[in-house]
C-alpha cells in the first residue's frame, strides 16, 4: 500500500547524505566489533581460569597437555602482527620479544607463568622475524641477551 501524500512529506530520510550514513554505519559496526572482541577476551580469561582449576585436580604435565594448552592460546590470523605493530608504535624505545610477550599475556589476562611466557615469546619472535623479513621492523641492539626491535 502506497503512503498517503501527507505521509510522504513527513517521512524524510534520517540521513539525506549517503556518505554520512555509510560512515555512521561503519562507526556503529566498529563499536560492535570492539565489544565482541572485549567479550572474546573475557571468555578467554574465563576459559584460562577453568583450565587452571582443572590442572589443580589433574596436575599431570605431559607434552600432549602442553600442546593442548598451546592450542588454547593461539591467536586468530593477523592478531599477533597487529598487536606487535601497535605496541611498537606506542613504545618510546625499542622492545624485546620478552617485553612484548609480557604485554600480550597482560592484555589477554593470561597467567604469566614461565612456560606460558616462553610459548608466547616464541610466537612473538616468529612474528617479529616475519615483519623483519618484510622490512616493517628492524633490530636495534640488545637488552638482557635479547634483540630489541623498533619500527623501520
Amino acid at each position: 500500500m502506497a503512503p498517503l501524500p501527507d505521509q510522504r512529506a513527513s517521512s524524510k530520510p534520517d540521513r539525506p547524505n549517503t556518505l554520512s550514513g555509510i560512515k555512521a554505519k561503519r562507526h556503529e559496526l566498529a563499536k560492535y566489533r570492539d565489544q565482541l572482541e572485549a567479550d572474546i577476551k573475557a571468555v578467554t580469561v574465563d576459559i584460562d581460569h577453568l583450565d587452571a582449576a582443572i590442572r589443580i585436580f589433574d596436575p599431570e604435565d605431559t607434552p600432549e597437555a602442553r600442546k593442548r594448552y598451546a592450542a588454547l592460546h593461539r591467536a586468530p590470523k593477523g592478531q599477533s602482527t597487529r598487536f606487535v605493530l601497535a605496541r611498537l608504535r606506542e613504545a618510546s624505545e625499542p622492545l624485546t620479544s620478552r617485553q612484548l610477550a609480557d604485554a600480550w599475556c597482560a592484555d589477554r589476562g593470561l597467567t604469566a607463568k614461565p612456560s606460558t611466557v616462553s610459548l608466547v615469546r616464541k610466537r612473538i619472535g616468529a612474528t617479529l622475524k616475519a615483519l623483519h623479513h618484510k622490512g616493517t621492523v628492524r633490530q636495534d641492539g640488545h637488552a638482557e641477551g635479547l634483540i630489541r626491535w623498533r619500527l623501520a
